[in-house]
């Protein structure tokens, strides 16, 4: 892989995957499955094998054997490479000390509320409260189940980091419906 060329976010998942242990690519799957990643990235099995795929041709990866369960087809085991792992920690670390504006779509709707009737406003953001109502318990349950498992927290501590932005998103919407129905924002 070239230094121009980025990991995906699953050939990153599945990089970080094996630097775990060799394994293949379904158990890659169950184990992102069983951590929850899929709320950060779309993970099928599919998908995954093509990932691994490519960071095989790129060098980041290899395979290490073949075994075979029962009836089941033949399940090629893979291992991280030195290489894949210094574009795993390379990306990582970018992606930590870098922010990136991913262009998401409620900070748009904000900026062009003012278009919109503020008694409608505030009915949408109501309806929105709801929804993320909906998603702070799905968390919370997550959460829940990845402790009562005693899955490590170093493996979901983006679930604690989403908790809190999603906190602070419907705080904001709380305090700015108040500020609309009292009259204390002008509309």
């Amino acid at each position: 892989m070239t230094k121009n060329t980025q990991l995906t976010p699953l050939g990153l998942a599945a990089l970080a995957s094996l630097a775990e242990r060799p394994m293949h690519p379904y158990e890659m799957y169950q184990l992102l499955i069983s951590r929850s990643e899929d709320r950060l990235i779309k993970v099928r099995p599919g998908t995954l094998y093509h990932a691994i795929g490519r960071l095989e041709q790129a060098g980041l990866v290899e395979a290490v054997g073949t075994d075979r369960d029962g009836n089941r087809p033949e399940r090629t085991t893979y291992s991280i490479r030195p290489a894949g792992r210094a574009a795993l920690e390379h990306r990582v670390k970018d992606l930590l000390a870098e922010p990136v504006n991913e262009y998401p779509s409620f900070p748009l709707a904000v900026a062009e509320a003012h278009n919109l009737p503020a008694d409608v406003v505030v009915e949408l953001l109501t309806r929105r409260l709801t929804s993320l109502q909906e998603e702070m318990d799905s968390l919370a349950a997550g959460i829940e189940s990845l402790e009562k498992r005693s899955v490590a927290a170093k493996y979901w501590i983006d679930l604690l980091y989403q908790r809190t932005v999603l906190a602070a998103e419907m705080q904001w919407i709380t305090e700015l419906c108040a500020d609309l129905e009292s009259g204390a924002m002008a509309w």
